[in-house]
């Protein structure tokens, strides 16, 4: 994948998951397995999270070269801690099997396309010195 490709696919996924669990929190909550009905607090919650989202999108849209990799870098980063707490939360007994397993693997899905896009960026990055641009 191009970086192009790449980051624009990650930056708009994150955007639009932000966004849409910033929206729609109990909505985004019911997506990922959540029950908002029996913790009231949980749309509170997704809206921290929705936030988060749209900046690291906001950051990598808005950066480029070493910045736009630390952006990158920094939601990898949160995407690894989304899985453990996935894992955590399934293991403690407070998120279901399978609310569990579908949060956990999303967020090892999203580290997976952070990963793909940070290698992009520096091979794209590394044919344009070979290039001597």
């Amino acid at each position: 994948m191009s970086e192009g490709g790449a980051v624009g696919t990650l930056m708009g996924l994150r955007m639009a998951i932000g966004v849409g669990a910033w929206a729609t929190p109990r909505l985004a909550g019911r997506l990922f397995g959540l029950d908002a009905g029996a913790n009231p607090q949980s749309p509170y919650l997704a809206r921290l999270f929705g936030v988060r989202d749209v900046a690291l999108g906001w950051g990598i849209m808005g950066t480029e070269g070493d910045a736009r990799r630390q952006w990158i870098t920094v939601g990898i980063a949160c995407d690894v801690a989304d899985a453990l707490a996935g894992l955590a939360a399934g293991l403690g007994g407070y998120l279901p099997r399978r609310t569990s397993a579908l949060v956990t693997v999303t967020a090892l899905g999203a580290a997976a396309l952070g990963a793909s896009a940070l290698r992009a960026a520096e091979v794209s990055e590394a044919d344009a010195g070979a290039a001597g641009v």
